[in-house]
């Protein structure tokens, strides 16, 4: 009986690490996709909008306008100042254009304020219909 338990025990293991994966995308990237950050004044106004509509939480938006794509990523409320976001891949596979982004907390020695702040970074690149994928 012991040896029965420890077989389905056994079993049960193996099938349960079996059906887990990491899974990917599955797209190779093709290109590096050229953008520019934008400063809050220069962001469009609708778009400009949807941030303060959404900011208080993490985010994540695509906008199509004037042949440009903006891509928005917001972090949410934190408590304090200082923190920025540093974009580390913007690419593009064959069926969508990839965004990375990391959230960078103060940097050493920085003055930092006891303010809320909605840290949040909006690039800004050639127009594409292709999905925007966050990672």
């Amino acid at each position: 009986m012991k040896k029965i338990c420890m077989y389905i025990l056994l079993t049960s293991i193996v099938l349960l690490l079996g059906a887990c994966s990491i899974q990917k995308d599955g797209e190779e990237k093709l290109r590096d996709v050229d953008f520019t950050v934008v400063p809050d004044e220069d962001v469009p106004e609708e778009l400009g909008v949807r941030i303060e509509e959404q900011k208080k939480e993490a985010f994540q938006i695509s906008y199509g306008d004037k042949g440009y794509l903006y891509v928005a990523r917001g972090y949410g409320h934190k408590d304090t100042s200082g923190y920025s976001i540093e974009v580390t891949e913007c690419c593009e596979t064959a069926n969508t254009i990839r965004v990375s982004t990391n959230l960078l907390g103060p940097a050493k020695g920085e003055e930092i304020l006891k303010k809320s702040t909605w840290p949040y970074v909006v690039i800004k690149m050639e127009y594409s219909d292709k999905n925007v994928v966050f990672h």
